[in-house]
């Protein structure tokens, strides 16, 4: 079938994208599905600051490629030996495909399956496949995913089935910024109530960490970024305290307003400096958990004999250490319960034709999370 998408077709290209265009809006060709997998009519997709990262070569990937990793919509069309959803399931997709087989997934860890790995690199499905084509060239697919489109082909293992009530354009948020973040808060950290938190980087990802520790209950949240109109929307998402990380004693003032620090301190910026503001916040014996992904070659750095003889704990957390299946459900759950109000994130809704210049927004630091809703 034929179906428009938008196709990066440089990374590191000059700002403003809006100029130089990184992102090309095409008809392409897609491929029906194969054994396995399914054909999704895409309803929703989150502009992410992972997508932006390939997009200015941060994070260098294979071109050409269709960017989009969080989102959601209906599935069309199922392939052969696919028995367990079917047309007209509203699904969110996926951007870690688990093969159910290797030893990660059997000790119950599927977000770090070791078979994705290679495909994923390679700008393939889990069957080692591309559907996405571009006259007689094959296209790579991000994550496994690709919904910067209008339609996606994807691993049967890449959708998780959610309830149909619930608008396809914000239920796109659950399939990377709200299981990233609350997961990062409640599954990676499983913060106690009366915890005191640190949150750093209030994007898409760090604000639904934020929520995740109102949720658990978290006695003080410190909200961290250099963004005052971000840091007012913290307060409002329940922050009890807010620092602008441009001030030259943020730390100072966390361990002032805490008393030595905080229990938990989440990255969720993905920067270097963010990662340093986070460690450097956590009390003695406190955790610093870092769920942003930085460029590949940045490195962070710590006095060994400090975490040694202030016992902390440094942990990685991707994809907030979800299952996909249980998680994503019972998030969707709270949302609609009222506990959970990630639809408060949602800065804009664009079209195809808009990406070069949301891409543009996000990178300026002007925006929390924008959606893509391609059938208009």
């Amino acid at each position: 079938m034929k179906m428009r998408a938008a196709v990066l077709t440089t990374t590191s290209a000059p700002q403003p994208f809006a100029k130089s265009k990184p992102l090309s809006i095409e008809e392409i060709e897609l491929d029906p599905p194969g054994e396995g997998e399914v054909l999704v009519k895409v309803g929703g997709a989150g502009l992410c600051h992972s997508d932006l990262s390939i997009i200015n070569g941060d994070r260098p990937r294979p071109v050409p490629m269709v960017p989009g990793h969080e989102g959601s919509g209906e599935i069309v069309e199922v392939g052969a030996g696919v028995h367990d959803v079917k047309v007209g399931d509203h699904i969110c997709f996926t951007f870690n495909v688990s093969c159910g087989r290797c030893r990660r997934c059997l000790e119950g860890r599927p977000y770090i399956c070791e078979r994705s790995v290679a495909p994923r690199a390679a700008g393939a499905l889990l069957s080692g496949q591309k559907r996405l084509r571009r006259g007689g060239e094959f296209i790579g697919h991000a994550s496994g995913v690709s919904c910067f489109a209008e339609y996606a082909v994807v691993d049967r293992g890449s959708v998780v089935v959610i309830d149909r009530s619930l608008p396809l354009d914000i239920a796109a948020l659950f399939g990377c910024a709200v299981v990233t973040g609350v997961g990062a808060v409640v599954n990676t950290a499983q913060i106690q109530p009366g915890s005191t938190v640190a949150v750093v980087g209030l994007g898409g990802v760090g604000l639904s960490g934020l929520l995740g520790a109102v949720l658990a209950g978290a006695g003080r949240i410190i909200a961290i970024d250099l963004s005052d109109e971000k840091l007012g929307l913290a307060r409002q998402l329940g922050a009890t305290d807010t620092v602008n990380a441009g001030e030259a004693d943020h730390v100072q003032q966390v361990h002032d307003l805490t008393g030595g620090g905080v229990d938990y301190a989440f990255d969720f910026a993905g920067t270097i400096k963010a990662m340093e503001t986070a460690y450097m916040a956590t009390r003695w014996g406190g955790t610093t958990v870092s769920a942003g992904l930085s460029p590949n070659a940045a490195k962070f750095s710590f006095a060994q004999s400090v975490l040694v003889s202030e016992e902390k704990t440094i942990k990685g957390s991707y994809m907030g250490s979800c299952v996909p299946v249980r998680d994503i459900p019972r998030f969707i759950g709270l949302y609609q319960q009222g506990k959970l109000p990630v639809d408060r994130m949602v800065s804009r809704r664009v079209g195809l034709d808009e990406m070069n210049e949301g891409f543009d927004r996000l990178q300026a630091v002007a925006t929390v999370r924008q959606l893509l809703v391609p059938h208009g």
